[in-house]
């Protein structure tokens, strides 16, 4: 284990911990949460401007379904399973995909309607074997911005175009590889080099012309006619778990501005410069900034514990500042710039909301 390995950072920046009675889960402690959240809002907002609309399926289903869907023929070694004593029926953990099914049925659609797009972010449970298992990388439970268009043929060309289009503009390839199809059918994948250099999956697109057969999902035609739709199966970021763990090893734990999950420590000189600072504290967060107070008799220890911490802005709240009506901004780099009030909380505002799609 390297010191960018991301079970490295994640115990050193007080973001997640993994336990013997929980193999494979994630507890993620307050940093880690606040970064899952940001990418979790950051996603969400992204699939809501391409159409999509949020939904949330059952955790655990009849086994039946999943025996009608295939996935139990498929996966059911490493799916989850417990009997309903009550019911006298066999229930599991899902994957989200047959549950899209259940919504996209629930009334007779026209062809007009189409394309259907359905997100969600699904926690997904496998039974991984122990000696797979490698921190946020493989888990036994993680979560899926999983997603799912029922379409025609018509639209396909359309639909993955929409999603590989950031791609195609960085310049990404893809190859053929015969056979990978895997459960469902043709697809593309996506995959990140991680600190050791080794390909891990995470975005994937894929057609489906089985799930629909198999869950009798259909839509009336412009002929009046039944007729099944395709499905597209895909996930921009795969396992979040995966992707945040891609994340900090990338950047070695400094996240940008935008995605840390403290972006600002507001430090005071003295006590006498608490007021003040609560004052700063009250604006970065009316601004949308998430700041943190660090009002400690320790001067040093301040500077020393947020660079650990690998906080990407300091603010230094004194007694100057206080009587001018300033604030003392500290870049990671070292360098530093005293701002009027307003203009301070402008400058962190922007840096705070500032993504690369944005930039």
């Amino acid at each position: 284990m390297n010191d960018i390995d991301h079970r490295v950072s994640g115990n050193k920046l007080d973001l997640f911990h993994q336990q013997e009675e929980g193999a494979g889960m994630v507890f993620w402690h307050p940093r880690g949460w606040e970064l899952y959240r940001v990418l979790e809002d950051y996603v969400r907002a992204r699939m809501r401007r391409a159409g999509f609309r949020e939904i949330r399926t059952p955790q655990l289903l009849a086994r039946s379904l999943w025996e009608k869907s295939g996935h139990w023929e498929k996966f059911g070694a490493a799916m989850y399973s417990l009997a309903d004593a009550e019911e006298g029926r066999a229930l599991c953990l899902k994957p989200s995909c047959p549950c899209h099914v259940q919504i996209f049925n629930q009334r007779v659609r026209s062809y007009r309607e189409l394309p259907v797009r359905y997100s969600e972010f699904g926690a997904c449970h496998r039974d991984e074997p122990s000696g797979s298992l490698e921190g946020l990388k493989r888990t036994r439970a993680f979560v899926q911005d999983d997603a799912h268009v029922f379409c025609t043929e018509a639209h396909i060309e359309a639909e993955v175009g929409r999603f590989c289009s950031l791609l195609r503009a960085a310049g990404l390839q893809f190859d053929v590889l015969e056979g990978e199809g895997a459960f469902y059918g043709p697809k593309l994948e996506f995959h990140l080099t991680d600190s050791r250099a080794r390909s891990w999956q995470c975005g994937t697109i894929q057609l489906d012309f089985v799930l629909p057969e198999r869950l009798d999902a259909e839509f009336v035609n412009e002929r009046n006619e039944r007729e099944r739709p395709v499905m597209i199966h895909h996930a921009v970021l795969g396992s979040m778990e995966r992707f945040i763990a891609m994340l900090l090893e990338h950047h070695e734990g400094w996240l940008p501005v935008w995605l840390a999950p403290e972006q600002v420590v507001v430090a005071t000189i003295s006590d006498a410069n608490i007021a003040y600072a609560q004052q700063v504290m009250q604006a970065l967060d009316e601004a949308g900034v998430r700041s943190v107070l660090d009002s400690r008799p320790e001067r040093l220890e301040k500077i020393v514990d947020a660079r650990e911490k690998q906080v990407p802005l300091l603010v230094v709240a004194g007694s100057r500042d206080e009587r001018d009506r300033t604030i003392s901004i500290r870049m990671r780099d070292g360098q530093q710039v005293t701002l009027s009030f307003a203009d301070g909380v402008g400058h962190l505002r922007l840096a705070a909301r500032q993504t690369r799609a944005h930039a």
